[in-house]
């Protein structure tokens, strides 16, 4: 990961995580409001392949309403897909990671 500020604001843009305070240099650590997430933000090795690391899944109550709002600023997701009422929609954040979310889990009435 270059750019570890343009990445933490994505997340605080997109998926209203919030920084830690935190001293140490080339670390940076978001959390999710509620408490129920945390994601660490890093330079990865040398070595490392990029965008190839990791994927996180997003929970949200409607996949198609998340997807239009992002797309309103500036974050586009691909097709959704429906699997036995399980809906998802997968993008990349800057560094090239894979994102998705979805809505597994999720009281989908």
């Amino acid at each position: 990961m270059r750019d570890i500020p343009k990445v933490a604001a994505f997340y605080q843009k997109h998926f209203g995580l919030v920084p830690l305070t935190s001293d140490e240099p080339g670390w940076l650590e978001l959390a999710s409001p509620s408490g129920g997430a945390t994601l660490a933000l890093h330079q990865a090795s040398k070595g490392q392949k990029r965008g190839s690391e990791i994927k996180l899944v997003f929970g949200v109550d409607d996949v198609h309403a998340f997807k239009a709002e992002r797309a309103a600023q500036g974050l586009k997701f691909g097709v959704v897909h429906d699997v036995r009422g399980i809906q998802f929609a997968n993008a990349r954040d800057p560094a090239g990671n894979s994102i998705s979310i979805s809505n597994r889990g999720r009281n989908t009435r």
